[in-house]
């Protein structure tokens, strides 16, 4: 395979019939231009130039070599320039995002009028969904997600960590005795997870701010695969349940739902932004990364999220 050097080279010097004129051109010095053609001759097998001390002129296989390579030169050159211009300017194409349905709508989606009015010649195409993607396989851009294992060739930004914690509705509460420890819930009902995954049970432990750990167990009265739905049923009163901040927060602070146990509560490990770790990462993607991080940080949402 030839070399971009080499051709452009030999190109410039034919329109110039001028080795001295080309390394102008090209930023190079006449001796680098006479060597990248010289080179070009022994990978052809041919004299492209006739050279004297005073004149430089085309030889028979130089004139079609020329007619051969001139025009797809400037094609790649254009390419090189638009590609240039396209990396510094404003990103385009479609940016292919997967997150979880709850997170994303109630934490992410708000960012984006921001985002899409900043970079307006981007396209959006958002996924919500609970399942793990492969970011290569599906040709997702990014992903945003909890307890994702980490592909070769993908890496994470952490935005916030998962903590969980027991919940309940005002209704359910009235008139129990207040559970000190996670122990004490063993008679009352549940609403209780099913991993998406294998289909059981989730079984949850709990931390205590000493750092004592506890195995939450119950009867569960309904079992949801679905993290909405088990917030829903909560809020209905159907039972307690272990929820990860992002789907409670807006329950308790609204007074929808209330903290059970109080000084305890599980970390269930990071929400993440992954992306492909390759060097020259598109800029569609750089962009949205660098966005999201930031604005995750301005507005002190993984401070929001915390339990403790």
């Amino acid at each position: 395979m030839e070399t971009l050097a080499n051709l452009e080279s030999f190109v410039r010097s034919a329109e110039a019939l001028s080795f001295s004129a080309a390394a102008r051109r090209l930023a190079l010095t006449p001796a680098a231009v006479s060597r990248n053609v010289a080179r070009l001759e022994a990978n052809l097998g041919t004299r492209l130039f006739q050279r004297t001390t005073r004149k430089l002129t085309l030889t028979e296989d130089g004139e079609r070599f020329l007619q051969a390579v001139g025009g797809g030169l400037e094609s790649i050159q254009a390419a090189i320039v638009a590609m240039a211009r396209t990396r510094s300017g404003q990103p385009t194409g479609t940016l292919k995002v997967s997150m979880a349905p709850g997170f994303g709508v109630d934490y992410v989606l708000p960012l984006l009028p921001a985002f899409v009015e900043r970079y307006p010649a981007l396209r959006t195409d958002w996924h919500l969904d609970n399942r793990k993607v492969d970011l290569v396989a599906e040709g997702f851009d990014a992903a945003i997600a909890g307890g994702f294992e980490l592909a070769p060739g993908v890496v994470a930004r952490e935005l916030a960590r998962v903590h969980i914690v027991v919940v309940a509705s005002p209704a359910f509460l009235a008139g129990r005795k207040p559970a000190p420890d996670p122990r004490d819930l063993v008679d009352w009902p549940a609403v209780a997870m099913r991993s998406v995954q294998h289909g059981r049970l989730r079984n949850r432990m709990l931390r205590h701010r000493n750092g004592r750990e506890v195995e939450v167990a119950s009867e569960p009265r309904a079992v949801f695969d679905d993290p909405h739905a088990i917030t829903q049923a909560a809020l209905l009163g159907l039972g307690f349940a272990l929820l990860a901040m992002p789907h409670a927060l807006p329950h308790l602070q609204s007074g929808a739902l209330q903290r059970v146990l109080p000084q305890w509560y599980w970390d269930d490990g990071p929400i993440s932004l992954y992306f492909s770790s390759q060097r020259l990462l598109p800029r569609k993607t750089r962009v949205f990364v660098d966005y999201l991080v930031d604005e995750f940080k301005a507005r002190g949402i993984a401070e929001q999220l915390k339990a403790g």
